[in-house]
C-alpha cells in the first residue's frame, strides 16, 4: 500500500470569487484525511477584470494583458498556500504536491478544447513544491468531455449507509454524481467494481446565470442567502423556454460551458421576478438530469455555494421530491470540497492512477490525467 502524501488541492471556480486552498494527507485510493481549509476572496477590481476576460474569451484572439493577468492570477494562488501554510505552522518542505486546477476560462468538449489558466512551472517555482496541474487536457484527447473531475474524490468519501446517492456540486456550472454506494463497497475508489457504480455529468447551469443577472441588475456579485429571489415571482412561460434546451434531454455523460445559457430570455423583467425564474431553472435542470439516472437516489447532497441559498434548496426539494440535504450534515467540507478534491487528484496524477471514466467524462476507457510541474534546482 501507497503511503499518503501530503498535499494542498487549490481551486479557482466558474463564480470567480477566489480561492479555496484545503490541506489533505491521502493516497490517492482510500486513505483520505482532511485538515486545515481557508477561502482567498479576490478583490474587486481583480474579479471584475478576470470576469471581463472570461466573458470575452471565446470570441477573441489572444490579448496583449493574458500573460500578466495569468502570472497574477498564479501568484494568488501561491500566496492562498503560503497563508494556509502559515496558518498551520509547516514549512512549504514539509508537503509533498500542490494540485492546481486553475481558472476556467473556457470549456467546449464539443470541439475538443478546455483552457484552464494558470501557470503550473511558476506555482511550483515559487512554492519550491511539485504541482500537478491540466487535468483535463488528457481525457479531451482520448474522446472524453474533460469534465466533472470531482465523481472519483466523491466515490471514495461516499457513506455507506444508503444506496444510491447524489452528490451535486452548484457552483458556477452545477453537476452531479450519482453512487451506488453498494456497488462501490470494499472497492476503495480504485478497483474497476467501482466505475461501474458511478455516473457524473453537468446538469446545466448553478450559481453563474444568477450571479450575472444580480450584477447586471443590481451591482451584486451575488443573491447572497437567495433573498432576491425569495422576493420573485417564476415566470413558467420563460422557465419552459429555457428547459427546452437540447443538452438537457442528452444522454450523459455531458459538460458545458459557464456561458452556455443566454439570459436574453428574461429581457424585462424585474430583479427579483428574473433571480427567481433563474433559481428555479437551476432546480428543474437538476430535477431533469436525475431522469438519466439508473435510479433515483434516496437523499441529494449538495455542495458548492449552491448549499448556502435557502431558496434554491427549497426549490431543489420541490423540484426532485427528494430529501436534499448539504454535505456538511454527513461531515463532509462542503466549502473545501473542491479544494480537497484537487488534492487527491494530484496524488492521483503522481501515482499513474485513472481520474475519469466512462461513466464520469465519456472517455472510453480509465484514463490518467494531469501533468507535473517539478521547482527548477538552483
Amino acid at each position: 500500500m501507497n503511503k499518503p502524501l501530503r498535499v494542498i488541492g487549490l481551486m479557482s471556480g466558474t463564480s470567480m470569487d477566489g480561492v479555496d486552498a484545503a490541506y489533505v494527507e491521502t493516497d490517492g485510493v482510500g486513505a483520505i484525511k482532511p485538515g486545515a481549509a481557508l477561502t482567498e476572496p479576490f478583490e474587486k477590481d481583480f474579479r471584475t477584470r478576470l470576469k471581463r476576460f472570461v466573458s470575452a474569451a471565446p470570441d477573441r484572439g489572444a490579448s496583449p494583458d493574458e500573460r500578466g493577468l495569468e502570472e497574477e492570477l498564479t501568484d494568488l494562488h501561491a500566496a492562498a498556500v503560503e497563508r494556509l501554510l502559515s496558518g498551520m505552522n509547516m514549512a512549504a518542505s514539509e508537503l509533498d504536491f500542490v494540485g492546481f486546477h486553475g481558472q476556467t476560462i473556457w470549456h467546449r468538449p464539443e470541439k475538443g478544447q478546455t483552457w484552464q489558466m494558470g501557470d503550473g512551472a511558476r506555482l511550483a517555482g515559487r512554492l519550491g513544491i511539485p504541482v500537478a496541474f491540466d487535468f483535463r487536457t488528457d481525457d479531451l484527447r482520448a474522446g472524453g468531455q474533460g469534465a466533472p473531475l470531482l465523481p472519483i474524490f466523491h466515490a471514495a468519501l461516499a457513506p455507506q449507509e444508503e444506496s444510491p446517492i447524489a452528490v451535486l456540486n452548484v457552483g458556477g456550472v452545477a453537476n452531479i454524481t450519482w453512487i451506488n454506494c453498494d456497488g462501490i463497497k470494499g472497492a476503495k475508489a480504485h478497483d474497476d467494481a467501482t466505475f461501474n457504480a458511478l455516473l457524473g455529468f453537468d446538469t446545466g447551469p448553478g450559481n453563474g446565470l444568477i450571479d450575472d443577472w444580480v450584477t447586471s441588475h443590481l451591482g451584486l456579485p451575488m443573491d447572497a442567502g437567495g433573498s432576491i429571489a425569495a422576493k420573485g415571482k417564476v415566470d413558467s412561460g420563460v422557465l419552459d423556454r429555457m428547459l427546452a434546451t437540447p443538452f438537457l434531454d442528452r444522454r450523459p455523460p455531458k459538460s458545458l460551458d459557464r456561458f452556455a445559457f443566454p439570459l436574453e430570455p428574461l429581457a424585462n423583467m424585474t430583479p427579483e421576478d428574473g433571480a427567481a425564474t433563474l433559481t428555479a431553472f437551476t432546480a428543474a435542470c437538476v430535477a431533469r438530469a436525475l431522469k438519466h439516472c439508473p435510479e433515483p437516489p434516496r437523499r441529494l447532497f449538495v455542495t458548492g455555494g449552491g448549499r448556502h441559498n435557502p431558496t434554491m434548496m427549497k426549490m431543489l426539494a420541490e423540484r426532485t421530491g427528494i430529501t436534499v440535504t448539504s454535505v456538511d450534515t454527513i461531515g463532509w467540507q462542503g466549502d473545501a470540497l473542491e479544494a480537497q478534491a484537487f488534492a487527491y487528484l494530484a496524488v492521483r496524477c503522481a501515482r499513474g492512477l485513472p481520474i475519469t471514466f466512462p461513466g464520469t467524462t465519456g472517455v472510453p476507457a480509465p484514463q490518467t490525467g494531469g501533468r507535473i510541474a517539478r521547482p527548477s534546482k538552483s
